[in-house]
């Protein structure tokens, strides 16, 4: 199994990149997302691997961190999801996206990627709400992705207010992701509950 590869670019594309390691070049597929995140040829990068081993073919996946590559694991165990799949949600959504939408079952955003229908974002929610909690959502700035947001504490503070306040999980999951999207870094749980009350109500 390859971990991850540490080399320079020597070719990337919107679904593909080419990492020169030692003068080998290995050819893994990656999503929109992580090719919109790596730096340009001839730049060193790390990047975390898949190998998929089919009867028709023999595919390396690449993921901007170990995050990723977990979430990516996770997806494929989901019956109807393959490799090609779970690359492609998250295309559209990072992995504490994903984890917001599957907590709070919302299988709209999930159902947004190329090729996953209604109902199999509906499977993906029920094989895997079990098995992500609330401790496990990251910040985007341990995912690898996008700008800093407020902090995992204060969200997982928030949610678990308004659920003691009788709000169901997937209410509280769902006000608290929308009331942060909104809201900066330095922002005290206080301040999300207040925000998050507003969107709930």
């Amino acid at each position: 199994m390859i971990e991850y590869l540490r080399g320079k670019i020597a070719d990337i594309d919107i679904n593909r990149v080419v990492i020169d390691v030692n003068g080998v070049g290995y050819v893994l597929t990656i999503s929109d997302s992580t090719a919109s995140l790596l730096p340009g040829v001839g730049e060193e990068v790390k990047i975390y691997s898949y190998l998929s081993v089919s009867e028709n073919a023999v595919t390396l996946y690449g993921f901007p961190s170990y995050d990723d590559l977990d979430v990516f694991k996770l997806l494929i165990t989901v019956s109807g999801i393959g490799p090609k799949g779970a690359l492609g949600i998250l295309s559209v959504l990072t992995p504490d996206d994903l984890r917001f939408a599957i907590l709070s079952g919302d299988s709209k955003a999930i159902s947004a990627a190329p090729g996953i229908g209604k109902k199999t974002a509906e499977r993906v929610i029920l094989d895997l709400k079990d098995r992500i909690g609330a401790q496990s959502i990251n910040t985007p700035a341990e995912s690898g992705a996008g700008k800093a947001s407020v902090s995992e504490s204060s969200r997982d503070e928030a949610v678990e207010a308004l659920v003691a306040l009788g709000y169901s999980s997937a209410d509280a999951y769902r006000a608290v992701k929308e009331a942060s999207a909104a809201l900066g870094t330095d922002t005290e749980t206080d301040a999300l509950l207040k925000a998050a009350l507003k969107v709930i109500l």
